[in-house]
């Protein structure tokens, strides 16, 4: 057995093999390294410009939302598979909150509930609308990005962002 940890949100993954993506946040396993190799974005200094402070306070709000309206799909899904499928895309939606609370210093805040349709196919095309308008978004503060810690933080939310619409995808 071997410690890998995410160098994204730096958690740790025990097990003989580097998983696909990262457990905790989603990142890609480019992004996965042997425990003594890593270095995580999270723990890296930085001083954060103001254009970037904006653009992790609207991921923060993006990601909390989407955080409450899966918990809300979760409660109305249909079956099993697709109930814990949304905790799941929920609580990864959660860690990148907390990512971006502690690039900001600053507690993560509560959010409230959020609706949404009591059908499935509903809330599968309404997932992935928020998830390409995650994906767009966070390519752009990729680029905007001068700091290389939030440069690959925000490229790596891209990819989840853009494996979740892959995930979906699979059940319409």
């Amino acid at each position: 057995m071997k410690t890998f940890i995410c160098e994204i949100c730096g958690d740790a993954y025990l097990g003989g093999e580097k998983p696909h993506s990262c457990p905790y946040c989603g990142a890609r396993s480019a992004f996965i390294k042997e425990g003594k190799d890593a270095n995580p974005v999270i723990n890296q200094p930085m001083e954060i410009s103001e254009l970037s402070r904006k653009n992790l306070l609207e991921t923060l709000g993006l990601e909390t939302r989407a955080n409450a309206i899966y918990l809300c799909m979760a409660d109305n899904a249909d079956t099993y598979e697709i109930k814990t499928m949304y905790k799941r895309l929920a609580l990864v939606e959660l860690e990148h909150a907390n990512i971006v609370s502690r690039f900001l210093k600053i507690d993560l805040p509560e959010h409230g509930k959020e609706s949404c349709s009591t059908e499935d196919v509903e809330n599968f095309q309404k997932t992935i609308e928020l998830e390409e308008h995650a994906q767009d978004i966070y390519a752009k503060f990729a680029k905007e990005a001068a700091e290389k810690p939030l440069k690959i933080f925000f490229t790596a939310l891209t990819q989840a962002e853009l494996d979740h619409i892959e995930l979906i995808k699979n059940y319409l």
